[in-house]
């Protein structure tokens, strides 16, 4: 694991970007998981890849976010440069224009029913962007806006883990359902990690949406598994009217929220020592959105 701290950002600013070296760099509280995001002075700030799974998505944003921010009704991050590796820290890093806001995870008071309503507006609009030059869902977006089946043996591995621990019947109802269509219409914009940590939020409401790092071209439904990650009963209906998309998306939106759960709990993705996915679970199979 890389050590991102502020000395390695302003050594990385001093030895590629001279004009702002002086400009005083302060970290930010964590947004999203595949970044660490510093402030450069007032105007400006530092992203740098956590790991290398993430590098690829800085030149992805360079080209991507100049062509989705003028059909957007939210801001989302300008690029102003492209720093390379460097001071030790071999991946290439972005910086960006600064956006205010805390995060939906950080702030102290989110209108959540508002929410549930712009970020489903977002994400029709997103949808609804020109996909010229956007790049088809693959490895580069970590499967989103691939078909869910490609996920099935990450879900069976995780249930043969989890035997004894989880409702297996269910959890393979809900899979058999999610993965029994597929994205009838043209392949659209997805964003790829719609989660509250990539989520701004000022006066209690949503004002901008970063870390397309792992957007592109595909089936939206992976984009809407915060009906379950995030929003109760009620909002998540208010999310699924404003989102605009038909049941048979969500089928497959429940089914990325149900693999994330199981492979999380078995172990087979990120940490989750305080259990938030098996809540997670437990919302996918008792509330489900999708009927």
């Amino acid at each position: 694991m890389i050590d991102i701290t502020a000395d390695l950002v302003r050594a990385l600013v001093a030895e590629q970007f001279p004009g702002w070296a002086e400009l005083p760099v302060t970290p930010v509280t964590r947004q999203g998981w595949d970044n660490r995001t510093f402030r450069l002075g007032d105007r400006l700030a530092a992203r740098l890849p956590s790991g290398g799974a993430y590098a690829a998505g800085v030149g992805k944003e360079d080209r991507c976010l100049p062509l989705l921010a003028g059909h957007l009704p939210l801001p989302v991050p300008a690029p102003v440069a492209t720093g390379r590796p460097g001071a030790g820290y071999p991946f290439p890093w972005s910086v960006r224009r600064w956006l205010p806001g805390d995060t939906v995870e950080g702030a102290a008071d989110v209108d959540r029913p508002a929410l549930a309503r712009d970020l489903g507006g977002f994400l029709a609009a997103l949808r609804a962007a020109p996909v010229r030059h956007g790049p088809a869902a693959g490895a580069h977006s970590h499967r989103r806006g691939c078909h869910p089946q490609v996920l099935s043996g990450e879900v069976e591995e995780a249930l043969r883990r989890l035997d004894g621990e989880v409702d297996a019947a269910a959890c393979r109802a809900v899979w058999a359902d999610a993965v029994d269509s597929a994205w009838q219409g043209a392949p659209v914009w997805f964003h790829g990690d719609v989660a509250p940590g990539n989520l701004l939020v000022r006066g209690g409401r949503l004002s901008a949406v970063i870390d397309f790092g792992t957007c592109g071209i595909g089936d939206p439904a992976c984009d809407l598994v915060m009906a379950w990650t995030h929003f109760d009963g009620p909002e998540r209906r208010v999310f699924r009217e404003a989102a605009g998309l038909p049941g048979d998306a969500w089928r497959r939106a429940r089914g990325w929220a149900l693999w994330k759960a199981l492979a999380t709990m078995a172990g087979l993705s990120s940490p989750d020592p305080e259990g938030f996915q098996r809540g997670v679970l437990l919302r996918v199979l008792d509330d489900p959105v999708a009927t």
